[in-house]
């Protein structure tokens, strides 16, 4: 799955429904190349999604961060968390 928009506070929620309304394969792949913007809100976001995946039985990996959510996610000390090095 590819993302294009912004992941932020304003539409958080709804990407988050829509996480667990599309993935439901055994292994999903996202791939963040189309994100626009972040806030903190993104980092929250996909540790959720890895966190659902895990309760489900799945695997989820994630592609292309930007360079702002990399960021983000090393600050708050997590980046690892998110399968990235």
């Amino acid at each position: 799955m590819l993302f294009r928009s912004p992941i932020n506070v304003s539409n958080v929620v709804a990407l988050l429904a829509q996480g667990k309304d599309r993935f439901t394969a055994s292994e999903v792949t996202v791939d963040l190349a189309g994100v626009t913007e972040v806030d903190s809100t993104a980092v929250s976001l996909l540790l959720e999604w890895r966190r659902e995946a895990a309760r489900n039985g799945r695997r989820i990996e994630f592609l292309n961060l930007p360079a702002n959510l990399t960021s983000l996610a090393k600050l708050y000390g997590v980046i690892e968390l998110l399968g990235q090095a």
